[in-house]
């Protein structure tokens, strides 16, 4: 009895999240479109609506026009219920992001902060996250807390930063940061968090590799609405890939890895570290740009083409380069078109939709869902 009672509370908890995600997702909604979509009861999904407006999260906003009967109630999610904050910690910035219940971006900031292993950093950076709630006249009780990112292992299960080569820190407890930020914590690995992003509003199960091309190269798989993790939390490392035996030297101290020859400071090096320079000059035709564009796509066309080959999906090319690549992500696929093997016709390499703060945002919307999945 007890485990049927159960097991009932688990199915009505699991309809109302998919119900409020729905509605998030579609803006202004009526019962029946819930119904039909959801493939539940009309009975049924007015029930759960109703539960929805008596806990806040979900107001009717009039009628619906009519399609021939009775004008349905037009239901919407009470957006900004609840915040969250994105924080995306790298070695000489951190970036801030407030989002809402359905996802969008209320404001943003980059803010330059070098990482320095030490209390007083920590310290600082909550300083900042309170000054920037305190410019957007942020209500602390709406705020469900912090997701934060971080360029490096994260295992989940031991709540622990394993490592991270490019901030130089190794076995750093997760509550040896959030004890500095008077809100919920919760972690994730950079390029994981890019991907959530980019997943958050995927329609369906559809999976994709986010290939993120900033200061250091990552990646994450991201499939059936949830990123995969792999065994010791490394799935998607595809920056310590190695692309040319006994190459270039990585920042980890091996050769050959992708890293060393995708990084965005591969194109930025000739621009004094300014990639929005860069393509500018490349988009003029100017001789060395367009050298160094060439033999960095070589790699990177090399990387998504071994990507695909083992995942079979789409590539999406975020960080600081895929933001930035525009028109030119078809020198690429022309690159990966002639290394694959099957010869698809259709583009498999796509470019990311969040071109700023992917992974602050990233990193919020893992803390909405959390709350989202407790509902």
């Amino acid at each position: 009895m007890d485990k049927k009672k159960i097991t009932n509370m688990e199915v009505k908890k699991k309809n109302r999240n998919e119900v409020f995600r729905y509605i998030c997702k579609h803006g202004t909604v009526s019962n029946p479109d819930i119904s039909y979509n959801l493939k539940m009861s009309l009975p049924t999904a007015t029930q759960i609506t109703k539960e929805l407006i008596e806990k806040g999260l979900v107001e009717e906003n009039g009628e619906l026009e009519s399609t021939g009967g009775r004008r349905a109630k037009a239901l919407s999610a009470v957006v900004n219920i609840k915040l969250a904050v994105g924080l995306d910690i790298t070695k000489n910035h951190i970036t801030l992001v407030l989002t809402n219940i359905i996802g969008k971006i209320l404001k943003w900031e980059r803010i330059y902060q070098p990482y320095v292993s030490e209390d007083a950093y920590y310290g600082n950076v909550s300083e900042r996250l309170e000054h920037f709630l305190d410019e957007g006249d942020v209500d602390r009780s709406k705020v469900l807390g912090v997701g934060i990112s971080f360029p490096g292992i994260m295992d989940l299960d031991r709540e622990l930063i394993t490592y991270s080569h490019i901030l130089g820190v190794e076995a750093v407890p997760f509550s040896a940061v959030s004890r500095f930020f008077p809100y919920p914590c919760i972690f994730l690995n950079d390029a994981n968090a890019g991907a959530y992003a980019e997943g958050f509003h995927e329609k369906g199960t559809e999976s994709f590799f986010y290939l993120s091309l900033s200061n250091t190269v990552g990646g994450a798989f991201f499939s059936k609405k949830e990123l995969m993790q792999g065994k010791n939390f490394r799935c998607g490392e595809v920056g310590h890939m190695t692309v040319a035996a006994d190459g270039d030297t990585c920042y980890c101290g091996k050769k050959g890895c992708l890293d060393a020859y995708c990084a965005a400071g591969r194109l930025s090096g000739i621009t004094d570290g300014k990639l929005e320079q860069f393509f500018n000059l490349l988009d003029q035709g100017e001789a060395d740009a367009v050298r160094i564009w060439d033999y960095y796509t070589d790699y990177l066309a090399m990387a998504v083409n071994n990507i695909h080959m083992v995942l079979d999906c789409d590539i999406i090319l975020g960080g600081y380069v895929g933001s930035y690549m525009g028109t030119h992500l078809q020198d690429i696929w022309n690159k990966v078109a002639e290394r694959n093997t099957f010869g698809e016709k259709n583009s498999y390499v796509r470019g990311c939709n969040y071109k700023v703060a992917a992974a602050a945002l990233g990193a919020a919307l893992k803390m909405i869902e959390s709350f989202v999945s407790r509902i």
